[in-house]
């Protein structure tokens, strides 16, 4: 696993190293990449593996540059400098192309080229900086993009003009097209996905619904098929106030039962747990001894002190990770059979102790009160 700090350094963990899952076990890094030696002049906004081999990795930065590393050196083996903020990025799971789809401060998204190791073109359209990127699971040339106007956009980039249009809230019905899916229906090029800026953008595993998260405190999921709003609501639980880029972790479909989709939500100092088409609340997630955001001041202002900044899923287990601004991060997993006998068994030794205690403390009252009044006295 990798992780970027606001100080520009880099931490490659070993996630097998944890021999003993039934004891609290801190993981140290397998290798960093230092503030002092870091290629990179500030902090960092984004990572990510190579997505056909995990010998390379992908960092950007508030330094302008898109990076790409190798995992067993942790030594840059290409730059790019975009000139402008780099709020996150993304690389196609099954493209041939080797196109970076950049989201950068300035109003377009940028795509680099890793095979000629330029700027490819860029695609125009947002109003305001570009902060979430994400290409499509299934269709290697389709982006979405979400910016501060808070327009969601998606993109073709074999087109001469690129974008297919917009998304918009107020629309739960959608552009039918030829086909009833929206086969050459026209492009709706206003709307917008959300009341603010638009920081987040996942899709789920089968590509036909896109989530967004934004400024306006909603996320929202989108039949991308028709454009149409699918009408979720996660209630008014949701908090989402920073620039940076806040994406929605959704849990592999394979896991739970079937035809159910799980949505986990990094909500300031706790974790929210959804149905992602029901909208109904499931469970939160909080680190033992952090308590909850509270509002205070006029303005409405939070306390953000360690909030949690972004998650992660393990692949090819059931576990995910949290990290959070005090620079923890922390690795949720289910109870195994084993651990939850533990817990029942020291529970119980704790009720035989408090028994033992009773019994003792009532003698000695039984005592007391025998000495005083010399007559034998009980308590029931």
């Amino acid at each position: 696993m990798l992780s970027g700090g606001a100080g520009s350094s880099i931490h490659l963990w070993d996630l097998e190293s944890s021999s003993n899952t039934l004891k609290h076990y801190t993981y140290r890094p397998a290798a960093k990449v230092s503030k002092l030696t870091s290629s990179q002049n500030f902090g960092i906004t984004h990572l990510s593996f190579y997505p056909f081999d995990s010998l390379a990795f992908l960092s950007t930065s508030y330094d302008h540059t898109l990076k790409i590393y190798a995992t067993e050196t942790l030594v840059p083996s290409g730059s790019f400098d975009l000139n402008s903020v780099v709020y996150s990025h993304a690389l196609s799971p099954i493209a041939d192309h080797l196109l970076v789809a950049c989201a950068t401060q300035h109003p377009v998204v940028r795509l680099v080229d890793l095979r000629s190791g330029a700027s490819a073109h860029s695609l125009a359209g947002h109003q305001g900086a570009v902060l979430s990127v994400a290409w499509s699971p299934h269709d290697e040339y389709i982006l979405a993009s979400g910016g501060s106007d808070g327009t969601v956009r998606l993109w073709d980039i074999r087109r001469s003009a690129g974008s297919l249009g917009v998304l918009d809230l107020e629309d739960s019905v959608g552009i039918a097209g030829e086909d009833g899916l929206g086969k050459n229906a026209r492009a709706r090029e206003r709307g917008k996905a959300h009341v603010g800026a638009c920081n987040g953008i996942v899709w789920t595993d089968d590509g036909k619904y896109l989530v967004t998260a934004g400024h306006d405190e909603r996320v929202r999921v989108w039949d991308v098929g028709v454009g149409a709003n699918a009408l979720s609501y996660f209630g008014p639980v949701i908090k989402n106030t920073h620039l940076s880029t806040l994406l929605p972790l959704l849990v592999p479909g394979h896991i739970g039962a079937s035809g159910d989709q799980v949505m986990l939500f990094p909500n300031e100092k706790e974790i929210l747990m959804f149905d992602l088409f029901e909208g109904t609340l499931l469970k939160r997630l909080r680190a033992p001894g952090v308590a909850v955001a509270q509002a205070s001041g006029s303005a409405g202002q939070r306390n953000i002190r360690n909030r949690v900044t972004s998650l992660a899923w393990r692949a090819g287990d059931v576990e995910f990770y949290s990290a959070h601004s005090d620079g923890v991060i922390r690795a949720w997993k289910p109870r195994t059979k084993e651990e939850v006998q533990v817990e029942k068994d020291e529970a119980e030794q704790v009720d035989d102790g408090e028994d033992e205690s009773r019994k003792r403390k009532r003698q000695a009252l039984d005592d007391v009160f025998r000495d005083l009044t010399k007559q034998k006295i009980t308590f029931t």
